[in-house]
């Protein structure tokens, strides 16, 4: 009797202990099984889900393939996501190694809300020129703190492991543009298991990641995946995105590793994926000039058509085709967004020496291709030449590179790697989109920001710089923690922008009191103007 009596005595606690867990909201049930997240005050996080299946050994340089593995255990949520490996421009010495390789995640951040059971979602796909950056490099204690949406982060390949190419189906690229494809097809399907809205997503992204929520975009069924994208300061069209020339960087990647002067892309991607992946990244030391120029030598391509292909076209005539996803898009620059490559001409040659600016003077014709990325669009030694001098020209007159003259030099860097290609993006769009295409510029300039972090230098006026309005949304080491008054208030702005466009049946766009106009069919460009004072729609023949 006492037997019988303890049994139904631990059934009873087995069963209270399984209703609790039921309700237990740091548990979630996914298909594959149980996983616990964290509690952090104000939030929840789940982070360092895998999505796909380890990209190592066989995998290396393949497709991703979804992750299909079930979990007898209850998974670990609470580990923060790690860096793909990758050869990073920020850690300060010689050594920039670092990250796993084994990396393919997304982190899922849910606010605590009691007004609401469900949340639309932010699907963030960070930046770093395809080639370094992570999603835990980008905070998200602004975005929780207001308590709008869920927030996932997606973490990808980056460099070589990510987008080495040989432009044939043997080694075609692109692989970390189809990590995030996957990712973006597991939120849509699992997102509802953490309270998310499945039917109210927003790709968003900055620099490499605004390019590459533009390519996603691009893919015709993207509408399937996601109801409206913004690009921030990064679109297909930026000259450093779809690189041409990969081929030959591929080939002489395996001749750096030991593969010698091999020339048959089967035998290449053997070598590769036979050598330690830390040697594979690493060798992205040889492929820069100087610093870290050019920032991305390792990135998209067009790849030949076949079954699995992302991208079989340029942009351009994806975008004329008609053939891309028809949701509502908005694209953004901030004024002096070139000033975070060309602050690196600040940096002395050598301790006590020149500095870079000054000897651009003469190496100007050797350095501006890599710079500026036409090294590998012009068709001989002459015409990059003639490029070269125009915008010298264009830019400098007959005036000598210096700290002087910096300002023009930083100008010509966001006319060229930014806003001329926002535009032309824009102008392709309101001419074959179907559906809303937003625009706006950002002029508040932080205190500090990614250029005074690059040059340790408070003596040289960058005006408003790359992610000085996107670090307002997601924080980040390169600008200030400590927000002023009036970027406290972009900042909530901001915020209730993404959140109200993930919802908006109608792709309504809006930062404030401002609401975007359309640019499809419009006769003039129609730009969102913010500043520290507020927001304007102003129309423009050519972007300012």
């Amino acid at each position: 009797m006492n037997c019988v009596r303890s049994v139904f005595l631990l059934s009873c606690l087995w069963l209270s202990s399984s209703a609790g867990d039921s309700s237990n909201p740091l548990l979630v049930e996914l298909p594959i099984g149980q996983l616990r997240g964290r509690d952090n005050g104000n939030y929840y996080s789940f982070e360092s889900i895998p999505y796909a299946e380890p990209p190592t050994g066989d995998l290396r340089f393949e497709a991703p393939e979804p992750y299909k593995r079930q979990w007898t255990d209850t998974f670990d949520a609470t580990q923060p996501p790690v860096l793909c490996l990758q050869w990073d421009q920020f850690t300060p010495g010689d050594n920039k190694l670092v990250g796993d390789e084994d990396c393919l995640t997304v982190s899922i951040y849910k606010p605590k809300n009691s007004s609401r059971s469900s949340f639309p979602v932010v699907a963030h796909i960070h930046g770093g020129a395809f080639m370094f950056g992570g999603a835990a490099q980008n905070g998200h204690e602004n975005v929780m703190r207001e308590g709008r949406f869920i927030l996932v982060k997606i973490s990808y390949r980056l460099g070589p492991l990510g987008f080495a190419s040989t432009g044939d189906t043997d080694l075609p690229g692109n692989y970390g543009l189809k990590d995030q494809r996957l990712a973006l097809q597991w939120i849509k399907k699992n997102i509802h298991h953490f309270g998310g809205e499945s039917e109210n997503i927003v790709l968003i992204g900055h620099s490499a990641g605004g390019a590459s929520v533009h390519l996603q975009l691009l893919q015709e069924d993207f509408g399937q995946l996601a109801r409206s994208a913004i690009s921030f300061s990064g679109n297909a069209l930026d000259p450093w995105v779809v690189l041409q020339g990969s081929r030959g960087r591929a080939l002489e990647l395996g001749r750096i590793l030991g593969c010698g002067q091999l020339d048959d892309s089967v035998l290449l991607k053997s070598c590769l994926k036979s050598k330690p992946a830390s040697e594979v990244v690493t060798a992205v030391r040889n492929f820069l000039i100087f610093s870290y120029v050019p920032f991305a030598p390792f990135g998209p391509v067009v790849e030949p058509d076949y079954d699995g292909a992302f991208l079989t076209q340029a942009p351009e005539d994806v975008i004329k085709s008609g053939k891309f996803g028809q949701v509502p898009w908005a694209v953004t620059y901030v004024t002096e967004d070139g000033g975070y490559n060309a602050a690196l001409l600040l940096e002395e040659s050598y301790p006590g020496g020149p500095t870079l600016i000054e000897q651009l003077n003469d190496r100007w014709f050797d350095w501006a291709p890599y710079l500026l990325f036409y090294r590998d669009t012009k068709r001989t030694i002459l015409e990059m030449d003639d490029y070269s001098r125009k915008l010298r020209q264009e830019y400098l007159g007959d005036r000598r590179f210096n700290v002087e003259n910096y300002w023009d030099l930083q100008q010509m860097f966001t006319d060229v790697l930014f806003k001329n290609s926002t535009q032309d993006s824009l102008e392709l769009h309101r001419k074959y989109g179907k559906s809303p295409s937003y625009a706006f510029v950002y002029d508040n300039p932080a205190d500090r920001g990614i250029a005074q972090v690059l040059t340790q230098r408070r003596d040289v006026n960058f005006g408003t710089v790359h992610g000085d309005d996107y670090f307002l949304i997601f924080e980040n080491v390169v600008r200030d923690p400590q927000l002023r008054p009036d970027e406290e208030r972009i900042s909530k702005n901001f915020i209730k922008m993404l959140a109200d466009f993930a919802t908006s049946e109608m792709g309504f766009l809006t930062f404030g009191d401002c609401t975007f106009k359309d640019n499809v069919g419009s006769e003039d460009f129609v730009l969102l103007s913010i500043t520290r004072d507020g927001c304007e729609n102003k129309q423009f023949k050519q972007f300012p």
